[in-house]
């Protein structure tokens, strides 16, 4: 399915003259309805298939901006786990000892 379709706009008036039940047909079908008052579009009507659709685009277009806003930021500075731990305020020991705990007990 193309996610970028071009979509029939109805007002109000002709939407309720159409039904619920016409709106879901042309839905069915692949045809995306764009509902307007007095000219503005305030609603559309598409289908559960180009919805999650635009719902995957919307995860990839996500997932895109934080690459770039990554990559556009990363200063190339790394640092140790052990660093990390300590800026957290914890001890490598301790967090050693625990995990060991819970392995013990069968948690993992």
């Amino acid at each position: 399915m193309t996610v970028l379709t071009s979509a029939r706009t109805v007002s109000v008036s002709d939407a309720t003259a159409r039904g619920v039940a016409g709106l879901i047909k042309d839905a069915e079908r692949g045809e995306d309805i764009i509902v307007s008052r007095h000219g503005k579009p305030v609603a559309a009507v598409v289908s559960t298939q180009h919805l999650d659709a635009l719902r995957d685009l919307e995860s990839h277009l996500r997932d895109a901006a934080l690459a770039l806003v990554r990559a556009a930021t990363d200063t190339g500075v790394r640092g140790s786990l052990d660093e990390a731990i300590t800026a957290f305020g914890l001890d490598r020991t301790d967090l050693e000892a625990e995990l060991d705990d819970d392995l013990a007990a069968g948690r993992e």
